[in-house]
């Protein structure tokens, strides 16, 4: 049997495309077809339902679909068995981030986890949270780190922290001087929010509901997509926004931004691990292992 075959029939199965499939492996359309077209010829059965509009899987694909998960899997424990008798963690670390965290939170994480294993070498990219689980689904990462829990059963979602979302202002702004806002001031300051269909937005309009703020009644004046176009909005006095303090801990230093909070509500928001558990590397599960040693850092 083929591996190759196997690997390029699983990321098809995932993928529900040859063009994609050829574009991830590298390989061209014609040699996705033909090592499909061999795999079948191999087990004498059709694997695939070929249309022009779509890709899906046989009853016998469905069947050889789940065992190769699984032999995947079983290899992978082999492989973390095999390092763990060596005694030593090395290898690559392939890891997703959302933006706050990718830029603001696994820095951090990631030098700390580093000072006790030098020889893992992580890569971290910074993709959004459906970029992430399609990576997840195609073993192109190993963990994942979102802002908010998603649809996806045969993905496990950990909360590993707890992340303080603050309103941000001006230092010239009056209101420093009190530090303190009531609900009523609140809804009448001018507001700057990230984009509709931000993740990062609907978490902070579910948060200010759960504190009993309604978030359609903002004063909002800008739609801002990037983060560091809200803190630099905001620094030059156009306006207040909610932000994740972790995002803002040099601006607060530096103090070119100050921080208010609202009578009676404080704004936190859980943030997640998301990873195939079978699947997961000696690498990642040290990493995993890290996370949940370290006082403070898990979420209760």
């Amino acid at each position: 049997m083929n591996l190759d075959y196997l690997k390029v029939f699983y990321v098809v199965a995932n993928n529900k495309s040859f063009s994609k499939t050829a574009t991830d492996l590298h390989l061209s359309q014609s040699s996705v077809s033909t090592q499909i077209k061999q795999l079948e010829e191999q087990w004498g059965c059709q694997l695939l339902e070929r249309t022009t509009k779509k890709i899906s899987l046989t009853p016998s694909g469905e069947i050889l679909y789940k065992k190769v998960n699984q032999f995947f899997a079983l290899m992978n424990e082999t492989k973390n068995e095999l390092e763990e008798l060596k005694g030593t963690v090395h290898g690559d670390l392939k890891i997703g981030a959302s933006l706050t965290i990718g830029e603001h939170i696994l820095p951090v994480l990631l030098a700390n986890f580093l000072k006790a294993y030098p020889k893992v070498k992580p890569q971290l990219k910074v993709y959004n949270s459906e970029q992430i689980v399609e990576k997840l689904l195609k073993h192109e990462i190993n963990l994942g780190f979102i802002e908010s829990m998603l649809s996806y059963p045969t993905l496990k979602q950990v909360p590993f922290l707890r992340d303080e979302l603050i309103i941000i202002t001006s230092p010239q702004h009056p209101l420093t001087q009190h530090q303190q806002v009531s609900i009523e001031d609140f809804l009448t300051l001018p507001f700057i929010i990230r984009e509709k269909g931000s993740g990062t937005r609907q978490v902070m309009e579910d948060t200010l509901r759960k504190g009993g703020v309604d978030a359609s009644k903002l004063n909002v004046i800008m739609e801002l997509e990037h983060t560091e176009s809200i803190k630099s909005s905001v620094e030059a006095g156009m306006g207040i926004s909610i932000i994740s303090k972790s995002a803002v801990q040099k601006e607060l230093g530096l103090q070119t931004l100050k921080q208010l909070t609202i009578e009676g509500i404080s704004l936190y928001r859980d943030l997640y691990m998301i990873y195939h558990e079978e699947a997961l590397q000696h690498t990642s599960r040290k990493l995993l292992e890290f996370i949940h040693s370290r006082d403070g850092f898990l979420v209760p």
